[in-house]
């Protein structure tokens, strides 16, 4: 007769059905990239009459869960929206728990160094850093320092961030480039503008998840989320489970053809129109007569040498700007 007791076989019985619902889920589409706003913390502490600070600190934990979850499912990178520019405003007593929370929360991450080493995790934090208490930036550079070679796994941590806070960074980022003479007019394009966003590195969010039964995007991804599949979960965050996480795959797998059709059609879409904005700028720059069409393997050429000038320029802007956010958040390492 078994030993095992109820809590053992239970625990036996979940193992397999994870296992099961897993391997079903990997026969279709898995996300590469998920994103989640962690949206009803503060509900939760609420509605269990606990202290507010105890809501948000709940909410980590079920991040730390979340992103496990989505490790063994092969989703290789996650972006949170951990705290928003627009956070701030809120009371300084609040605003205070919210940067000692992360104090200890970055303090851990450099505590689990062998661990994120050994998993090959990279941090990012993402927003301005500008506004985060000089303590606070000195944790996160170290985190972000201590990863930045790890190629398995990204979290990408949105802290101290808006999106359109992001756009007009970038903004005033391309607009310094043309100030510096980096950059001209011509070279500021879309594809410029999304490597100035902070994601630069990262593709599109395929699926963006958000908690708390709210269906609005606050502010979180903007730009990034126009062609990712949206799933509004009814559920507070810290109550947030694997079945909600499940469902949200689902409904991602439900809609990947369409979604992935509108996204081709669109860069396509984007690519041509480059395409005939540099032909018009060739064709009044070059010609003294640009309607009447001029010989078309010398239009060709010319749009060719003009569109490789650009580039180039633009890579120079980029490698500039890399270089001086690596250099600002190094100088937090001690």
């Amino acid at each position: 007769m078994s030993n095992e007791t109820e809590e053992e076989r239970n625990s036996i019985a979940n193992s397999w059905f994870w296992s099961m619902c897993c391997r079903i889920l990997k026969a279709g589409h898995i996300p590469r990239h998920a994103a989640f706003i962690m949206d009803g913390n503060r509900r939760f502490a609420k509605k269990m009459q606990f202290e507010r600070q105890q809501g948000h600190v709940l909410g980590f934990e079920k991040l730390a869960e979340t992103l496990d979850w989505c490790l063994q499912l092969g989703i290789k990178e996650v972006t949170v929206y951990a705290f928003s520019v627009d956070n701030f405003k809120r009371s300084k007593e609040e605003v205070n728990g919210l940067m000692e929370l992360a104090r200890q929360k970055f303090s851990q991450v450099l505590q689990r160094r062998e661990m994120i080493m050994k998993y090959g995790v990279r941090v990012r934090v993402l927003g301005d850093h500008s506004l985060l208490p000089k303590d606070v930036l000195e944790q996160v550079a170290r985190a972000v320092t201590m990863s930045q070679d790890n190629k398995n796994a990204l979290l990408n941590v949105c802290f101290a961030y808006s999106s359109q806070h992001e756009m007009a960074e970038a903004v005033k980022r391309m607009a310094t480039g043309a100030e510096e003479g980096r950059l001209l007019p011509s070279d500021i394009t879309e594809d410029l503008l999304e490597q100035c966003l902070y994601t630069a590195e990262s593709p599109p969010p395929d699926l963006l998840i958000r908690t708390s039964g709210e269906v609005r995007l606050s502010d979180f991804l903007l730009w990034q989320s126009s062609y990712s599949c949206l799933s509004f979960q009814d559920v507070l965050w810290p109550e947030f489970s694997v079945w909600n996480l499940f469902s949200s795959i689902l409904q991602y797998q439900r809609n990947y053809e369409a979604i992935s059709e509108a996204r081709d059609t669109y860069l396509r879409d984007r690519k041509g129109h480059q395409f005939e904005m540099d032909r018009n700028y060739v064709l009044q720059t070059n010609y003294s007569t640009p309607s009447v069409s001029p010989p078309a393997l010398d239009l060709d050429r010319r749009i060719a040498e003009f569109t490789e000038a650009r580039e180039k320029r633009q890579r120079g802007f980029l490698i500039n700007l890399h270089h001086r956010q690596q250099t600002y958040l190094e100088s937090f390492v001690h």
